[in-house]
């Protein structure tokens, strides 16, 4: 989010909820003259065309403000089905008059801010809630009503929005001396109870996108969300290519019970993969112990070859970090054996579709490929936890140190290998 100094209206979350986007702020044209009615036609036709939920809520609340309504805050709370979140939300008020978007980690669920709220009420029992925020009973029971009262509400209502997800809330409150008017909340409950349509399709696409995402990377996941699904589809790229595996892994699997086995091979990924992500890499395959990614080439091969070194150089950083957390396993000197090695290449590569008909991967294939993963058994041999190619090496000529060809088997040619320098 932006910092205090440059965002117009700065707001502070739970370190369990992160910012992802803004928009706004809503302004209501003089002379707007739609009415609820309207608005509910506009549900049922045009608004199935917008492809993003925050552009639809901006666009619902503007036109309810048109219609009259006295609506002063208002959010949107949609569940789904990812391995780190519980779902997103969305965040609008009238007194700056933007739209803040916000995914909402698992953690949420078990802080008291979540069991004391009236969502979780809401989520259980699927009942709707309307409390004045500025009763003393109403705040005891919901602490968050001490917030809206401070804010100047002085009605709050939340409503479970009808459909295959129990997850999906919205709610509303306004500043209007005496709340809202039983006629106007007549009109926002059928608004509501068409716009949970909408709230209920892109809930679904947010899933199969998480889904997606989280099984193929986010870069195959967008192009198999695309259409490309049939067997061939895919591009032809230029990228860097990382294959990296985990040292000892056979000696680890033989002595440690799968508990221990689990926990290491998952701070081995997270150190790898969060090194790949946060340098533009592409996680693709994880094979066993075996990790393949690409860095594509997008500006130019220098700057991919950079930023995959530097992903390398933080991913052993990371699992330096994880082995003084984590004394599961460790060797006859009691050094920690969670250690990795990482080979880095560039070429040609196809990225797309291969498999059987009713069974595909979507991943990278190539020569280019083959040399990578060649080259990454001469990390044992020579001892080296990052070795490269000149093809990437070149690119960063004063942090390497040339480690002589060496024949790589089903390889004809020799190929020139570079460690770190120092």
């Amino acid at each position: 989010m932006a910092s205090k100094t440059s965002d117009p209206s700065p707001r502070i979350y739970p370190p369990s909820v992160s910012f992802v986007r803004r928009a706004g702020p809503i302004a209501v044209a003089a002379g707007s003259a739609d009415s609820f009615a309207e608005t509910e036609t506009w549900l049922l036709e045009e608004a199935s065309a917008e492809r993003q939920m925050i552009d639809l809520l901006v666009k619902l609340i503007c036109r309810m403000k048109v219609a009259g309504s006295s609506v002063d805050r208002l959010t949107l709370h949609i569940g789904t089905l990812h391995p780190q979140l519980v779902g997103f939300a969305w965040v609008w008020n009238a007194d700056d008059g933007f739209c803040d978007e916000v995914r909402v980690a698992d953690a949420t669920v078990d802080s008291d801010a979540y069991r004391l709220n009236p969502l979780q009420r809401i989520v259980e029992t699927g009942e709707t809630i309307r409390r004045a925020p500025n009763e003393r009973s109403a705040q005891d029971e919901f602490p968050l009503m001490i917030e809206l009262a401070a804010a100047g509400m002085t009605d709050y209502v939340a409503i479970p929005l009808s459909g295959l997800d129990t997850r999906n809330v919205i709610t509303v409150a306004t500043k209007a001396g005496g709340g809202f008017a039983g006629a106007e909340i007549d009109s926002l409950t059928r608004l509501f109870k068409l716009f949970a349509l909408h709230v209920q399709r892109h809930s679904e696409l947010k899933i199969s996108e998480n889904a997606l995402a989280a099984y193929l990377g986010y870069g195959a996941a967008a192009k198999v969300l695309e259409g490309a699904i049939k067997r061939g589809a895919g591009d032809s790229i230029r990228a860097v290519i990382w294959v990296s595996d985990l040292r000892n892994f056979t000696q680890m699997s033989d002595v440690l019970a799968p508990a221990d086995m689990l926990v290491l091979l998952n701070a081995y990924f997270e150190a790898m993969a969060s090194a790949v992500a946060a340098h533009g890499g592409e996680i693709l395959k994880f094979i066993g112990d075996g990790m393949l990614a690409v860095l594509p080439v997008k500006i130019g091969v220098a700057e991919a070859s950079r930023a995959a070194v530097s992903a390398a150089r933080e991913a052993i950083a990371r699992l330096e970090a994880s082995n003084r957390k984590i004394r599961v396993a460790s060797d006859a000197e009691g050094h920690p054996l969670l250690r990795a090695g990482i080979v880095l290449h560039e070429g040609e590569v196809f990225f797309g579709n291969i498999g059987a008909p009713d069974r595909l991967d979507f991943t990278v294939i190539g020569a280019a490929v083959n040399e990578a993963c060649r080259v990454e058994a001469l990390t044992k041999t020579i001892g080296r936890d990052l070795l490269m190619t000149e093809a990437v090496a070149r690119h960063v000529p004063h942090d390497v140190e040339y480690l002589g060809e060496h024949q790589l088997r089903g390889i004809s040619a020799r190929m020139s290998v570079y460690g770190m320098a120092g």
